[in-house]
């Protein structure tokens, strides 16, 4: 019998295509003359000049895709497309956004017609592995090479932290602009705390008391997460883990080293915050998202929750006037921590890609040229409440108390930054370890067991020829 057998990613593609992934598929892979997939038509150029650095055909259209989530989609309408317009007022510009990501754009991909700039973020973004296996990812090279937006003198690359080269990258290609410079932490409610007297935690054992006066005051609950997206508190255990351990512990689960995933680190933050969530979760946790909790931190019915800098954006419109929004680094969990108090989980993220089969990849670029001046990035961060990569876009601008007091212990932390990339690299993994990480909060996973479930996942993906492996040094 022959063998009829997909990888994951051919799987992941002819699903797409014939509809048995996502609802819809068919009508929108269809072409005009009803086929499936089609042949793209060569990408649209134009002659190259000090006005017009990357060549980009001024009269073809451009087409932006956001993702409608944290940081909402005025930042594109009301900023950086009006930026691009401004310089190149023939090229029409279409705009969209959704929550669905991979549910809107993966048809599009596979049939061939894909949009030229992506917002490829949220819990459905689209697989960025898979992407770059498929060759679907600009090389943005071309984007570094240029001449910024506001200095022709200074490189593009040269006006950007070298983190964001570094993250965007996929083998040895730099591909993905990760534009937002996140920070996680605890976040809370300096109106909540000064009432009640109660003093940010630096050490483990001062914040397993914080909650417990917190849980004895009737006041609040001492802590939620988005229960229904596990990452959120999936991103504290590991930033924890690495505290405790040092970055090498991040390094090899995203290496897919052996037993990464049963380390002693990560064993012990897994069972600090199982403890956790076994004792102070505010109830009904596990079946709330991420807007029911945040929301519940507004209403004072909950006091602390792990979040990126995006939570007071993302809240703005709930947030009372006096709440004041701050944030502190995972406590010390004991004097042998490979890490300080103070590390945090900080990379740049919220990723935006150039679509390379697009009709128009090359405006896509110039699109991202525009987002990455100090005008573009400036505006952004005091709009949406979120610093970026590029260097010095937020000095002299307003910002939100939230993100002072983020930017404040990102500036503190220094060097002592971690971070993962298989969220990124391998979005099965990141499927399973929500899912089991789910399961341990509520008790229905030891910690044992939850690590044998991930580490599962995690060599099931390493003896995956079809699954494209990536190493991080």
């Amino acid at each position: 019998m022959a063998d009829n057998s997909l990888s994951r990613r051919e799987l992941l593609r002819s699903a797409a295509v014939t509809g048995l992934l996502l609802p819809g598929a068919l009508a929108a892979c269809a072409s005009p003359g009803g086929g499936g997939s089609r042949t793209p038509a060569p990408a649209a150029t134009g002659a190259t000049s000090a006005a017009n650095p990357l060549g980009i055909a001024e009269t073809s259209p451009l087409e932006v895709v956001i993702f409608d989530g944290g940081f909402g989609d005025a930042y594109a309408k009301n900023i950086h497309e009006p930026l691009f317009a401004a310089k190149h007022p023939s090229a029409r510009i279409r705009h969209s956004a959704t929550k669905e990501i991979a549910k809107t754009l993966q048809p599009r991909f596979a049939g061939g017609n894909p949009p030229e700039f992506v917002n490829n973020s949220g819990d459905n973004a689209m697989d960025f592995g898979a992407l770059a296996q498929d060759g679907q990812l600009q090389d943005l090279g071309a984007l570094l090479d240029a001449p910024s937006w506001d200095d022709p003198s200074v490189k593009v690359r040269d006006t950007i932290l070298p983190s964001a080269v570094e993250l965007g990258t996929y083998d040895g290609t730099y591909c993905v602009l990760n534009y937002a410079s996140t920070v996680w932490g605890i976040w809370y409610s300096t109106k909540l705390f000064g009432d009640n007297g109660w003093q940010v935690p630096k050490t483990w054992d001062e914040f397993t008391a914080l909650c417990e006066t917190i849980q004895k005051s009737g006041k609040c609950a001492p802590f939620t997460y988005a229960g229904k997206h596990p990452f959120y508190i999936y991103e504290t255990i590991l930033t924890l883990a690495a505290k405790i351990g040092g970055v090498q512990v991040l390094k090899n689960i995203d290496n897919l080293a052996p037993d990464a995933w049963k380390a002693e680190p990560v064993d012990k933050a897994a069972e600090a915050f199982a403890a956790l969530g076994a004792k102070y979760l505010l109830r009904g946790t596990e079946g709330l998202d991420h807007i029911q909790t945040q929301t519940a931190h507004n209403k004072y019915q909950v006091a602390m929750l792990p979040c990126g800098s995006w939570l007071e954006n993302e809240q703005k419109d709930t947030t009372p006037a006096d709440f004041g929004y701050a944030m502190f680094p995972l406590p010390s969990f004991s004097q042998s921590d490979a890490l300080p108090y103070g590390t945090l989980h900080s990379r740049p993220g919220e990723e935006f890609f150039v679509a390379a089969k697009s009709a128009n990849p090359r405006a896509g670029m110039e699109y991202m040229r525009a987002m990455l001046s100090k005008e573009g990035a400036g505006k952004f961060s005091e709009l949406v409440s979120t610093l970026t990569v590029v260097k010095g876009a937020a000095d002299g601008r307003t910002l939100k108390p939230g993100l002072r007091s983020a930017a404040g212990r990102l500036q503190e932390a220094g060097e002592n930054v971690a971070y993962f990339r298989f969220r990124q690299w391998y979005k099965e993994l990141h499927d399973e370890v929500a899912a089991a990480t789910g399961q341990l909060m509520a008790g229905r996973l030891k910690v044992a067991q939850w690590a044998d479930r991930v580490q599962r996942k995690a060599d099931e993906i390493k003896n995956d020829t079809s699954v494209k492996k990536f190493t991080r040094t």
